[in-house]
């Protein structure tokens, strides 16, 4: 019994992320999330700690129904008692108590009931950590895809501006009647293209180990339909202004600024995944190339019939009323008299002279006795089994109460979730959009029918909707993990 139990915890804490369709089907690669959730199911204090109490709620079964120990009793007579038979010397006895048939039985199922508690509560806290662990590195997922289209936004604005000093420098020079000079072709070429190496998160400075596990994915922006321009065409650009340059500027800071905000969110968000897994906050988290939506089954819709049954909670409640009835059954048991049996053995030593015609031959004897309690005293067992029936309609009471909250949390998550994946489709469609329109406008000052703070307004519009969808990406996965955790589920 004991054995069953200890190999279903382990098995909870060795691969049990095996099944989860973030991991391949070949080993678990280090510093993935299938790895980071094996290395929190056995390392977390709490997790560890519940784990050690189901053990020793398992160390209650061989107690349970245990027969009563044995009595041994030794009466030694200072001055020996004279017998007939001769002199009684000393009196051992030795009695073995039993209870009323079926109370071991009932007092086992109810342990066993209570050692089920303990595994579902653990699997209830193993649930609670692998969800944070989720949560938190999407969170982190989504800090590093910020920061990259945050930097990429940056990278663009640096073109920019060289563009507008160009055009002030051009415009301060030229007369009416003359030609402009082109802006240098290596600028319009830059600024057609985001270097892939600024947007890396293993570059960032102050990380404890960077985001060498992000790869650099430069957001594509309006501003890698910027044509070249010569000619003519520059002639349209020639009227600069320093406004343009200090719009630029303060767009920059402040870019600049959530820059270093998101480097402290990070370092935050680090600290606290780490631990989780219970070691120095300042180890390295590797992440994901790309953030992408985490794929929910179609057999996930019909998983509310199934709520009921794998939640940890509910087993843990069906547990508790097994208990009760079986305790139920032990206090009626325990109200019926209890038997003993034992055996008494008498020392007798012979006398030294015959006493009123007696030749005591001083043999021992041995006595079968039994003994019965008398249970007489009846409410006290009544007021036990008053009790227990109390608390088993309380148990039925807070399960069905359990199930109207999971029911409605399921739903919310449902809805939560369809929610996120609508407004992620909307950020990405508005994004393409925005893409669309950044072309247009950059095509448009080329012709001289619109100035550098329309272009800076658009890529900013770009860019925020970039980062919403960024966030509506980390909100569904974050669905996604909490559905998990409800149905108790590895996807």
């Amino acid at each position: 019994m004991n054995n069953k139990y200890i190999r279903r915890a382990m098995a909870l804490l060795s691969v049990a992320v095996l099944s989860s369709p973030m991991r391949a089907r070949t080993e678990v690669q280090p510093d993935s999330l299938p790895h980071y959730l094996e290395l929190a199911a056995r390392s977390n204090p709490q997790l560890q700690a519940d784990l050690a109490l189901y053990k020793a709620s398992v160390e209650k079964l061989p107690q349970a129904g245990a027969y009563p120990d044995p009595e041994l009793e030794l009466g030694i007579f200072p001055k020996p008692m004279h017998t007939l038979m001769g002199k009684q010397v000393a009196d051992l006895t030795l009695m073995q108590m039993f209870p009323w048939f079926g109370v071991r039985q009932a007092a086992r199922a109810e342990a066993e009931q209570m050692a089920k508690m303990a595994y579902e509560q653990f699997r209830e806290r193993r649930d609670n950590v692998w969800y944070q662990v989720k949560a938190q590195w999407y969170e982190l997922c989504g800090l590093g895809e910020r920061y990259k289209a945050v930097q990429s936004h940056i990278d663009l604005l640096h073109q920019l501006e060289r563009l507008a000093l160009g055009r002030f420098s051009a415009a301060g020079v030229q007369t009416a009647g003359s030609s402009s000079a082109s802006p240098p072709r290596s600028v319009w070429q830059s600024a057609s293209t985001s270097p892939a190496s600024s947007t890396d998160m293993g570059g960032m400075p102050g990380m404890s180990g960077g985001m060498r596990g992000v790869s650099s994915a430069p957001m594509t922006s309006g501003a890698n339909a910027m044509p070249q321009m010569s000619g003519s065409g520059a002639m349209s650009m020639s009227s600069g202004s320093m406004a343009d340059v200090v719009r630029i500027q303060l767009e920059r800071a402040e870019l600049e600024h959530e820059l270093l905000d998101l480097l402290s969110r990070r370092r935050a968000a680090e600290a606290k995944f780490n631990t989780l897994l219970n070691r120095s906050v300042e180890s390295s988290v590797a992440l994901a190339d790309t953030l992408e939506r985490r794929i929910l089954p179609d057999r996930a819709a019909g998983l509310l019939d199934s709520l009921l049954e794998n939640n940890p909670m509910v087993a843990m409640l069906k547990s508790e009323t097994r208990g009760y009835r079986a305790k139920a059954r032990m206090d009626r048991l325990m109200s019926y008299p209890m038997i003993g049996l034992g055996l008494q053995y008498s020392m007798v030593a012979p006398y030294d002279k015959p006493i009123l015609g007696n030749h005591g031959n001083g043999h021992d004897m041995l006595m079968p006795m039994i003994k019965v309690s008398l249970p007489i005293f009846r409410g006290k067992y009544k007021a036990q089994q008053r009790e227990n029936k109390l608390y088993y309609q309380a148990s039925q009471l807070k399960e069905a109460e359990l199930h109207n909250q999971l029911r409605a949390e399921y739903l919310n998550l449902r809805l939560r979730l369809e929610e996120s994946a609508r407004k992620s489709d909307l950020y990405a469609r508005q994004y393409a959009l925005s893409q669309s329109l950044s072309r247009i406008v950059i095509q448009e000052l080329v012709a001289g029918r619109q100035g550098l703070a329309d272009v800076i307004a658009q890529e900013r519009q770009l860019v925020d909707y970039r980062l919403k969808a960024i966030e509506a990406v980390v909100a569904y996965n974050t669905y996604v993990a909490a559905l998990e955790k409800l149905l108790s589920i590895s996807f």
